[in-house]
C-alpha cells in the first residue's frame, strides 16, 4: 500500500514538469564547449608561462624564430587584456588540480583531501580554495566529471573510437565490474598519503595528471610518467570496460560521488512522455539506468540523455533523491498491454456483478 501511495505521489509530482525547459536539451553542447575550453586552457598557460619569461628576459633578438613566434603570437593575444604581461598575466595560473583564476583560488576537493591526509592536519588557507568546488558538487553531484574534467573531453572521444572500432569489426571492452572498487582505491590512497607524506592522489588522478604533463611538454619540452599512466588508462577503457577507469578505479570520482549523493539538482524522467526506447540508457557514458529511474550518487549530470530522448522524457528537477521506479513509460507497448489488460479485468468484473 505504501509503494503504491509513494507511486502516486511520484506521478503527481512528475506531472508538474511534463514539459521539460527547452534549453535542457542543449545543455550537452554547452557541456562540451566547457569541455574544450578547459582543455584549451590546459594548453594555453604553459604558453603563457613561456611569454611571461620571454618578457622579464627581455631578448627578443636572442630567440629563435619559433620562440619568436610564440611570442608574438601571446602578445597578440593579451595585449587588449593585460598591460604589463610580465605580472598581470600571474591571475591565470596552475590546472584544474589547483590554480588561480583571475585571483580566485579554487582547489579539487580531492587535492585538499590529500593535503589533510599527507600533513595529518588542516592548512585553513588551503582548504578554503576547495569551498566553492565542494558547494557546486553538494548542488550538482559529480559535475565536475562531466563538465569540467579534462580527461572526460578525452575519454569521450576514446568512447567515439570504440563505436567506429566495432562498425569496422574490432571488438572494444565492454566488461563491468565492482563500482564500490574506486571507494577502496580511495581509501588506500588517504592511507598512503599518511605514511608517506605525498598526495599520493596527484600521481593517479587524471586531472592531475593531464594538466602536469600538459605543462611539461609545452613549457619544458618533455613528458614525465604520468604521459604513460594516462595512455594505458585509454587502452584500459577502449580494450577492457567502457569508461572504465571512471567508473571503477578514479578517487576523485569516488570522492566527488559521496559528496554529490544528495545533490539538490539531478535528472528525472517523465514517465507519462517516456516510451521505453531506452536511447538514455545506451548514450550513458556511467553504464546508469535513467529508464528505469535508476541515476544515483554516480550521475554527473552530463544532459546526455536528456539530449537523445526522442520524447523529451527527461528533465532536470529539485530534489536530493531518485523517485522509485515508476513503471513502464506510459507511451511503450508494455504499458499499453497493461492498461487494455486492467480494462478487460474491469469488464469481466462488471459482467460478473451483474
Amino acid at each position: 500500500m505504501s509503494d503504491e501511495m509513494d507511486l502516486k505521489h511520484q506521478s503527481q509530482s512528475a506531472g508538474k514538469i511534463s514539459q521539460p525547459f527547452f534549453l535542457w536539451r542543449h545543455l550537452n553542447k554547452l557541456r562540451w564547449l566547457c569541455l574544450i575550453i578547459v582543455f584549451l586552457m590546459l594548453i594555453l598557460i604553459p604558453l603563457l608561462s613561456l611569454y611571461q619569461h620571454f618578457v622579464a628576459a627581455q631578448g627578443y633578438n636572442h630567440l629563435t624564430g619559433s620562440e619568436k613566434f610564440l611570442y608574438d603570437s601571446m602578445a597578440f593575444i593579451t595585449a587588449p587584456l593585460v598591460s604589463d604581461p610580465e605580472h598581470d598575466l600571474d591571475a591565470i595560473k596552475g590546472t584544474t588540480w589547483s590554480g588561480q583564476l583571475f585571483g580566485l583560488k579554487l582547489t579539487d576537493p580531492l587535492a585538499l583531501v590529500g593535503q589533510i591526509a599527507a600533513g595529518i592536519e588542516i592548512y585553513w588557507p588551503f582548504a578554503l580554495t576547495a569551498v566553492i568546488p565542494i558547494i557546486f558538487t553538494l548542488l550538482f553531484g559529480r559535475f565536475f566529471c562531466g563538465w569540467i574534467c579534462p580527461a572526460t573531453f578525452l575519454y569521450e572521444l576514446n568512447t567515439n573510437m570504440a563505436v567506429w572500432l566495432s562498425k569496422i569489426g574490432i571488438r572494444t571492452g565492454n566488461r563491468r565490474f565492482n563500482r564500490m572498487f574506486k571507494y577502496l582505491v580511495l581509501i588506500v590512497g588517504i592511507v598512503l598519503s599518511a605514511l608517506t607524506g605525498s598526495i599520493f592522489f596527484a600521481s593517479i588522478y587524471p586531472p592531475a595528471v593531464i594538466g602536469r604533463e600538459l605543462y611539461f611538454a609545452i613549457a619544458l619540452s618533455g613528458f614525465g610518467g604520468g604521459t604513460l599512466f594516462f595512455i594505458l588508462t585509454l587502452l584500459f577503457d577502449l580494450l577492457v570496460a567502457k569508461r572504465g577507469f571512471c567508473r571503477y578505479l578514479c578517487p576523485g570520482g569516488a570522492l566527488y560521488s559521496l559528496l554529490g549523493r544528495y545533490r539538490v539538482f539531478r535528472i528525472r524522467r517523465i514517465v507519462e512522455k517516456c516510451n521505453d526506447c531506452s536511447k538514455c540508457n545506451a548514450i550513458c557514458e556511467f553504464g546508469l539506468n535513467p529508464m528505469e529511474d535508476d541515476f544515483g550518487q554516480e550521475c554527473n549530470n552530463c544532459s546526455a540523455c536528456i539530449a537523445v530522448c526522442p520524447k523529451d522524457a527527461m528533465t532536470f528537477a529539485v530534489a536530493v533523491k531518485d523517485y522509485k521506479y515508476q513503471g513502464h513509460g506510459h507511451h511503450s507497448r508494455h504499458y499499453r498491454k497493461n492498461q487494455g489488460d486492467n480494462r478487460l479485468g474491469d469488464i469481466e468484473v462488471k459482467n460478473l456483478n451483474d
